[in-house]
């Protein structure tokens, strides 16, 4: 089976995240700005779409090149081996990026990008006519970063943050992988206490169940490679099985979400029932304030509104300083709060152990964390 170079795309700040869960899964990576790059076939293409919880999309890396010049664009572009990818009706849009580089003209750079496809295709099936781009969709990209021109084509389709349970998300929520990463950097073990005490409509606690379940983030979705002649008949079905195998459906869980919004609760119960998760976690109306338990050697993640995002400053920081009267006093216990407020140590009233820099869409925020001493 053929082998491709391939690159899954990341959120800035978590690319050590993505490349540790394809590691995991067997891949050797290379980790740049934005992305990790590795190796593989068709089906570690959908392998790795079924099963990363972090990545935004998989994406096949057609050909690298030098180019200041549309004409050298062009030549790249048309050397590349487009008839061994895209059968002859294949619908294939061009999507452009283009940064510090000499040609910054990113309309011009995608129709001659374009061009230089279908006079490849046509001369390799001795054709005059328009290709006819009936079929199946390859989503392709040129990107234009110093002079260096990448061509792509997205194996995903719609991102895999969009795992398929969210039927209602409220007013400022946290995409799907960003939450799975924030479980993820929480070092959570599905055998400790899990809570969320902002939980909104339910995103944290979801993904912490399908990591404590072991449910591949991406069975209830598919992906646009899914369609392609790429792609062998009953590839999919196969992998979905075997994933299907590895869940693990009888371990007790201890998930917990509450929200002071009774609307927010009903929303996560039902996109929790949406995932199959629903009878996996306790969700209830409470504020973050009124929350106290005997369990010990939790962990608590949270995605507290903040100024930019809801409510005003004032209300935003009282609640920093309530999570801090309550959270302080329990010592076994790990806390993992996402903020942009620079200044939430001073209010929760504790330095935090460690800070991360992450970025919630183009947004810049900090998870503090504040590690706990588990008893024995």
């Amino acid at each position: 089976m053929e082998q491709f170079n391939l690159m899954a795309t990341a959120a800035a700040g978590i690319e050590a995240l993505v490349s540790k869960e394809l590691k995991d899964l067997g891949y050797k990576t290379q980790g740049e700005n934005g992305r990790v790059r590795f190796q593989g076939t068709i089906k570690d293409i959908l392998n790795t779409n079924l099963w990363l919880r972090t990545a935004d999309r998989i994406k096949i890396v057609v050909g690298e090149f030098d180019a200041v010049t549309f004409d050298e664009l062009f030549e790249g572009v048309k050397a590349l081996p487009w008839d061994e990818l895209l059968p002859i009706d294949a619908e294939f849009p061009v999507e452009g990026r283009s940064r510090n580089s000499q040609l910054h003209n990113v309309p011009s750079a995608q129709a001659i990008t374009k061009k230089a496809i279908v006079e490849k295709m046509n001369s390799v099936y001795h054709r005059r006519t328009a290709l006819p781009e009936t079929g199946a969709l390859y989503p392709l990209e040129v990107m234009i970063n110093k002079d260096h021109v990448m061509i792509t084509l997205d194996t995903t389709g719609s991102s895999l943050f969009k795992r398929g349970y969210r039927v209602d998300k409220g007013g400022a929520p946290l995409k799907e992988n960003m939450a799975a990463a924030l479980v993820l950097l929480a070092h959570w073990f599905s055998d400790n206490p899990f809570v969320d005490p902002v939980c909104g409509s339910g995103t944290i606690p979801i993904e912490a169940a399908l990591i404590g379940r072991n449910i591949a983030p991406g069975f209830n979705r598919n992906f646009v490679c899914e369609d392609w002649s790429l792609t062998p008949e009953g590839m999919s079905d196969e992998l979905r099985a075997e994933a299907d195998s590895k869940a693990d459906y009888d371990t007790p869980l201890q998930i917990f979400g509450y929200d002071i919004d009774p609307k927010m609760i009903e929303i996560a119960k039902v996109n929790a029932q949406e995932a199959g998760l629903a009878a996996d976690i306790h969700f209830e109306t409470m504020a973050a304030k009124d929350w106290h338990t005997d369990l010990i050697n939790g962990v608590l993640v949270a995605n507290p509104p903040y100024g930019e995002r809801l409510g005003d400053e004032e209300t935003v920081r009282q609640l920093y300083k309530e999570m801090g009267e309550v959270y302080r006093p329990m010592k076994t216990w790990s806390k993992y709060i996402l903020t942009s407020d620079l200044e939430f140590e001073q209010f929760y009233g504790a330095r935090a152990t460690k800070k991360r820099k992450l970025y919630n869409g183009s947004l810049r925020t900090d998870l503090f964390q504040y590690w706990g001493k588990k008893e024995r």
